[in-house]
């Protein structure tokens, strides 16, 4: 059994986050995680972006005693005060990261801001001599995920993803029956994001000057300048090319990265995608309506269906699903707080011709249809606590953590290219060793773009 197993299957399998809530502290105090530690073992954490994602990080990791919530950054005021209130352990506060960096008694960060401030975050923290939690998605570019991993490499931090159903010990059972063959072939994995946010979608406010307490042009960065608009801040950043990908990179790497973890396969052939602003009347670039298709190694299609006006279920079933695993001796439904196998019905004869002299065999045939395999489904749970606990964990042990960056990059870099194709309109040939498309210089110049001086990647 690897380190991974370990730290994966020591953790309980609670099936929902009120059921962790309860039952969570007590176990991992059993289980001999929870210590009561001198203020000497606590791993010293500093938060960077403590909106949204932040915040609800900061509360989660409150709940180990072996940590200590050092300081707390962010470009709006308003943000630092609630943290410095959530935190209970007066931090230290600051605007600008690097400030953050400089302190020399903090031992590991918490990186949860837009998506272009990750790559220049964690390479700073890792040159500083810090241990990263990084929220997803890993990069904005494939250009920055590569030099993440091998800074990463080059200073021995400890880095954890935040795709955090890789910490989820239900997953990882998921994952290892479709890996293992447990539903035969898989030729076909569908996955999506769905809501619906018609007519309005987030809306259409005018550019004006940014809030008092906000430090736009921080917050900019290395993203081209731009006036301030409301849509552009704060969560609703996902919605323009500059700072995000949109729910393919959002949610779709979580299912993408689950969708890895079970084919055993992480680099797709080649990529198409089609859809647009259909339905929504708001300022958005993204587009609300998508679908997208990769090509893996040894025949497996994968598709992602992304729509923001009508929210009815994608599959029958009407349950949230991370991935649909379609076999040829099952399908494995997988949701957020469980998985199912539907067994297939094979035949053991060819199947019938459909004429008017054969059809005569049709009942012969029909009758050699037996069960594939045995019904099965399992409930539990993937609270992101799993994965804070591992990281913690791997800062003490010097393990890798259950996402490693190098995992985080090929599930973003599916998300990315899936995006470009999208953008250029072409069907994309994709050269994952060399991390380049084959057919086309117009996407090939999409794998970056030019940072705003006068930021640089490290």
């Amino acid at each position: 059994m690897s380190d991974k197993d370990r730290n994966i299957d020591a953790l309980p399998a609670a099936t929902t986050r009120r059921a962790f809530a309860k039952k969570g502290a007590a176990a991992l105090t059993a289980l001999g995680y929870q210590r009561v530690l001198g203020a000497n073992d606590r791993v010293r954490l500093g938060f960077i972006g403590v909106g949204n994602r932040g915040d609800n990080l900061l509360r989660a990791t409150q709940e180990f005693a072996d940590q200590q919530i050092a300081a707390v950054c962010d470009i709006r005021e308003d943000h630092l005060d609630h943290a410095v209130q959530a935190a209970r352990t007066q931090p230290a506060r600051f605007i600008d990261y690097r400030k953050l960096l400089e302190k020399p008694d903090i031992d590991a960060v918490v990186v949860a801001t837009p998506d272009h401030w990750h790559a220049l975050q964690m390479i700073d923290a890792c040159q500083a001599g810090k241990d990263v939690y990084l929220e997803k998605p890993l990069s904005r570019t494939i250009v920055e995920g590569r030099r993440m991993v091998e800074v990463a490499e080059e200073t021995k931090r400890v880095v954890q993803v935040g795709i955090h159903r890789r910490s989820s010990p239900y997953c990882r059972e998921a994952a290892k029956i479709v890996r293992e063959g447990g539903i035969g072939h898989v030729t076909v994995v569908r996955c999506g994001r769905i809501a619906n946010e018609w007519p309005l979608g987030i809306g259409s406010p005018a550019d004006t000057g940014p809030p008092q307490g906000v430090d736009w042009d921080l917050y900019l960065g290395p993203a081209p300048a731009s006036d301030y608009n409301p849509n552009r801040g704060r969560y609703k950043f996902r919605w323009f090319y500059d700072y995000s990908g949109g729910q393919l990179t959002d949610n779709g790497v979580h299912f993408l990265d689950l969708i890895h973890w079970g084919l055993g396969k992480d680099r797709p052939l080649s990529v198409t995608a089609i859809g647009g602003k259909y339905a929504l009347e708001d300022n958005r670039e993204i587009p609300d309506t998508m679908e997208v298709l990769w090509e893996y190694p040894r025949g497996t299609l994968v598709t992602f269906s992304h729509f923001d006006c009508n929210a009815a279920p994608i599959i029958a079933k009407d349950r949230g699903f991370l991935a649909e695993f379609r076999g040829t001796k099952g399908t494995m439904y997988v949701y957020f707080d469980g998985y199912e196998i539907v067994p297939e019905r094979n035949a053991s004869l060819p199947a019938a011709a459909n004429n008017p002299v054969d059809r005569t065999l049709g009942p012969t045939y029909r009758e050699s249809f037996r069960p594939a395999m045995e019904a099965k489904a399992a409930k539990g749970s993937a609270d992101p606590r799993f994965h804070i606990r591992n990281f913690l964990d791997c800062v003490k042990s010097r393990a890798e953590c259950n996402c490693d960056v190098e995992t985080a990059h090929r599930s973003t870099t599916t998300a990315i290219i899936g995006n470009i194709a999208h953008r250029t309109r072409t069907h994309l040939r994709w050269d994952a060793a060399a991390e380049r498309f084959t057919n086309s210089d117009a996407a090939n110049r999409l794998l970056h773009y030019e940072y705003r001086a006068p930021w640089k990647l490290g």
